[in-house]
């Protein structure tokens, strides 16, 4: 029946990105071709989206060919009216790139210097100073060269985060079901669009559903490569990347070598040493990748630990028996929030959208919910046999892990962009570069 579906929902116009919902929202969402990787083979758990314990609002971001975004607003302004329809406003704070632009200038430094240096910062939403200099080992040794720079970054990382400016949100959209300035106060854009003057959380909370459509580049360089290799190829023989195996050997070799300039996610100096110690396989070894290659795994040591084990230099170990099936495919180590949910449900018999609730309280560090969860988890383990001593260590364990653990769905999501791009690469790599150049053309280091 889903493949019908599939089949029957084939013809999008529009380049579309996987979506990074999870569980049975990414189910209907793969049916209908909002995205391209199906949750179940990866364990992408419903509750992790869209949990009935949960309060909140679900949230469901989606990539589209950057060229095409305006399209999608186009039809929903058109779909629920002008006036109830209008982007979100933004309150711009001093952030990693622009603040080295910016202090950079002040000091006297000339436009190529502090652009190459900014330039230095790995492109990861939300990436701070403090993590970009942990991350890029070039940036770290121009400070290191240079006193100048020095100054700049001790500047840049007490202004980091400081607000200088309102503007309009890359991404989000809200719609209403009657005129938005019934909820909140608007203004106008530079092409006379509905925006709030709430910022998004706050936009929520004034009763608008959020949806974030976002413009991402990869999916038109994708689309362009696509397009010209089929331009070569008859009907027959036309390249459908989401018909490639996950399994291509040539994909595997190229990553492995670090090979991936380019290549989505991948095309940091770090990340790149990171890939030729790790040397992925298989595709669960890119989803982890992505998840670990972050300040927090990598201070800790989960990284070494799981490369190890990989390749055999440290044995599997395993907190207890009944985790084995939980955390076999990261080799013993808890890398994803959804796992410590899987490990609440298998060891204590904890529900999934209770689970979900713990999980939240550990990332978000509730001392008072995780005290009274402790011993829920302490008694439901008990009932299943385990040891109690044991089971308040684990559930030790699964409290530190849940500071670092990612958010599966959205690492498996993100790591298709990765596979299609290094098969691209590895495969079709005139047509993929030339795509890559064409829009980076804006861009003269690139």
């Amino acid at each position: 029946i889903v493949q019908d579906f599939i089949n029957w929902a084939k013809n999008r116009a529009i380049p579309v990105g996987p979506g990074r919902g999870s569980g049975a929202g990414s189910l209907v969402a793969y049916a209908l071709r909002i995205t391209d990787l199906d949750p179940i083979p990866y364990g992408l758990l419903f509750e992790r989206f869209l949990n009935p314990e949960r309060v909140s609002m679900p949230d469901f971001d989606i990539d589209f060919c950057m060229n095409r975004r305006g399209e999608v607003i186009d039809y929903v302004t058109e779909k629920y009216g002008q006036n109830n329809v209008g982007q979100i406003a933004t309150f711009g704070g001093l952030k990693a790139r622009g603040v080295i632009k910016d202090v950079g200038r002040v000091l006297g430094l000339t436009f190529g210097e502090t652009d190459r240096l900014s330039k230095m910062v790995p492109e990861v939403l939300g990436i701070t100073l403090e993590q970009a200099l942990e991350q890029e080992p070039k940036l770290r040794q121009a400070c290191d060269e240079d006193d100048r720079i020095r100054d700049l970054m001790d500047i840049a990382l007490n202004l980091e985060g400081l607000l200088k400016s309102t503007g309009m949100h890359a991404a989000g959209v809200v719609i209403g079901d009657q005129p938005l300035w019934k909820y909140c106060p608007v203004f106008t854009g530079a092409n006379d669009e509905l925006v709030t003057q709430f910022a998004k959380d706050e936009v929520e909370e004034a009763g608008l559903v959020k949806f974030d459509f976002l413009g991402l580049k990869t999916l038109t360089v994708i689309d362009e490569a696509v397009q010209m290799v089929n331009r070569e190829l008859a009907a027959a023989d036309q390249l459908d990347l989401n018909a490639q195996s996950l399994d291509d050997p040539a994909v595997y070799k190229l990553i492995s070598k670090g090979e991936t300039e380019g290549v989505f996610q991948l095309e940091s100096s770090g990340f790149k040493e990171l890939l030729k110690k790790l040397k992925p396989d298989k595709f669960e070894d890119i989803v982890a990748a992505v998840a670990l290659y972050r300040p927090g795994p990598l201070n800790s040591g989960m990284l070494d630990d799981f490369i190890a084990r990989k390749h055999g230099r440290q044995r599997i170990a395993y907190p207890h028996d009944s985790l084995a099936e939980v955390l076999q495919e990261t080799y013993g180590v808890i890398v994803y929030q959804e796992q410590v949910m899987q490990i609440a449900r298998a060891m204590a018999g904890f529900t999934l959208g209770a689970a979900d609730l713990l999980r939240r309280a550990m990332g978000k560090k509730k001392l008072d919910v995780m005290a009274a969860q402790r011993e829920v988890f302490k008694s439901g383990s008990k009932e299943r046999g385990v040891d109690e001593k044991v089971a308040g260590e684990i559930f030790d364990l699964m409290e530190k892990f849940a500071e670092y653990g990612f958010n599966k769905s959205h690492s498996a999501a993100y790591a298709l962009l990765t596979f299609q791009t290094a098969y691209l690469k590895a495969h079709h790599p005139v047509e993929f570069m030339a795509s890559l150049l064409t829009n980076d053309r804006d861009n003269a280091d690139k």
